[in-house]
């Protein structure tokens, strides 16, 4: 079963899965890893995924397309095209790697490496509840770090859009950025 919560899809799938069999096993960790996935199939390999039992979560964004007959239309795209994240011990990457879709998951070649829990807190948090858009231009301006609430100590890099400052969080594992509406207030600048 598939819910949307706060801007992803997201398998249905109890959080607390460290009490389970790879709990046994404190090399099987279970962390959270990027998957890189057959272009717009990510909405399917997430089905898939939950299939396996595996949690998975697919950040999205809200956009408005016109087709050529002029009607509009609302749709939930995925943030990062070709890529979600799934939370899996060791003993669960064949699972993953065998779903439909799935061509890999993001490593260094050797190994698959995790993806910060920061990171999918703040895609899944409120902060990015109908604010949060792709950002593909060339990163550049300062550097900040959130210096309040759930998300303290998040580093990304500021850029200004349409008045408004945004807050863009880059995804170096997997080379994507994504761009947010936030306060200055909750900025600082990171030094060095």
């Amino acid at each position: 079963m598939i819910h949307t919560r706060g801007r992803g899809l997201r398998s249905s799938f109890p959080k607390d899965r460290a009490a389970g069999a790879d709990a046994a096993d404190p090399n099987a960790a279970v962390r959270w890893y990027a998957v890189y996935t057959v272009p717009q199939n990510e909405k399917s390999a997430v089905r898939h995924l939950s299939l396996r039992s595996i949690e998975s979560f697919l950040p999205t964004y809200d956009t408005m397309r016109v087709w050529k007959n002029r009607q509009r239309v609302h749709l939930a795209l995925p943030l990062f095209p070709s890529y979600l994240f799934v939370r899996i011990g060791s003993r669960e990457r064949g699972k993953v790697l065998s779903a439909p879709g799935v061509l890999r998951i993001v490593g260094n070649g050797r190994e698959p490496l995790p993806v910060p829990d920061a990171m999918i807190d703040f895609l899944r948090s409120d902060i990015c509840a109908n604010k949060i858009e792709p950002y593909r231009e060339l990163v550049v301006g300062q550097k900040v770090r959130i210096c309040s609430g759930a998300m303290r100590g998040l580093e990304g890099v500021l850029v200004r859009k349409n008045n408004n400052l945004r807050f863009v969080l880059t995804v170096d594992l997997i080379n994507q950025h994504a761009a947010v509406e936030i306060g200055a207030e909750n900025l600082e600048p990171v030094i060095g």
